[in-house]
């Protein structure tokens, strides 16, 4: 069979679902801060744990030993490998070259922002003296549209309440996106368009709790009134409430769950073909797909 040129692309033509192993996990009852449970689960393991539906939930809380778990404080919690990135703010836009013109990572915070009270405050607005705050995507707002060609954005504001999210589509609806400010130049247009006392959203938002492996998933086993914030910027499963999660001190000691291998993961795949081989024949599927989780194994 001659060769077929392969290029990793979200526009597949192809899906192929590659037989990775199951996952493992395992306990470790010597208690470390988070970073160092990271560290040790990545040397000896692959990663701090990934939760992927209350099934691993259950077959941790079935695992667990609290004989070893009774420190003098803080006992019965164990890490995991979900984290908060506090400081993951990016833009609404998402057009790469719109954000070529960018001035690294352009940002106009107030002095004491973003604060993130209360865990909620995960959206970016903008004050009429010009400086930016954190707020709650839920509370309504006017708010700044931008609309794009290229390097060249204008700005106009929307005197319309609404929540962040809201805001967001209505944006795209009608412009190209919530504003995107990327210099003090622009961010001076928008300043002019508020009025003295006005709050408007702007297209910046916080990309909150990630896993330590990567993993997009979205499964999350809070306790009630979690994540509270406090400081507390990642999360340990507390055993004495039927594994659910708190977010906590990412300096405390706890025991920890690592893992290995990892769970079933998709590969979209765009096919060129820069030969006479019949991508539709069922044989050269099978056999390029038996290529690919090979490589993937591997």
């Amino acid at each position: 069979m001659e060769k077929v040129l392969l290029f990793f692309t979200a526009a597949s033509a192809l899906t192929a679902v590659s037989s990775l192993p199951a996952r493992s996990f395992y306990f470790v009852y010597e208690p470390k801060n988070w970073t160092e449970a990271q560290s040790y689960c990545r040397e000896k393991y692959t990663d701090l744990a990934t939760f992927e539906s209350m099934e691993d939930v259950d077959i941790l809380d079935n695992m667990k030993d609290l004989s070893q778990m009774v420190y003098p404080s803080d006992s019965y919690r164990a890490w995991i490998g979900l984290y908060d990135d506090v400081n993951s703010w990016k833009w609404s836009m998402s057009d790469p070259d719109f954000y070529q013109q960018d001035e690294k990572g352009f940002r106009k915070w107030s002095s004491g922002q973003p604060n993130k009270v209360g865990e909620r405050e995960n959206c970016g607005e903008i004050y009429s003296d010009g400086f930016w705050h954190d707020d709650n995507c839920a509370i309504n707002h006017h708010f700044i549209c931008s609309d794009s060609s290229g390097p060249n954005a204008t700005f106009v504001i929307i005197t319309i309440s609404m929540n962040w999210t809201e805001a967001q589509s209505y944006c795209r609806e009608h412009h190209t996106d919530l504003a995107s400010v990327r210099n003090e130049a622009e961010n001076q247009k928008v300043k002019e368009l508020i009025p003295s006392t006005g709050i408007n959203w702007i297209g910046l938002y916080r990309d909150t709790w990630k896993w330590s492996d990567g993993s997009s998933s979205s499964f999350r086993y809070w306790r009630g009134l979690e994540p509270n914030d406090n400081m507390e910027h990642c999360a340990a499963i507390y055993f004495q409430d039927s594994g659910r999660w708190e977010d906590w001190n990412c300096d405390k000691k706890n025991a920890f769950i690592c893992q290995n291998g990892f769970s079933q993961k998709v590969v979209k795949l765009k096919l060129i073909n820069t030969s006479s081989v019949d991508l539709n024949d069922p044989q050269v599927l099978e056999n390029l797909l038996k290529q690919v989780n090979t490589s993937c194994v591997a």
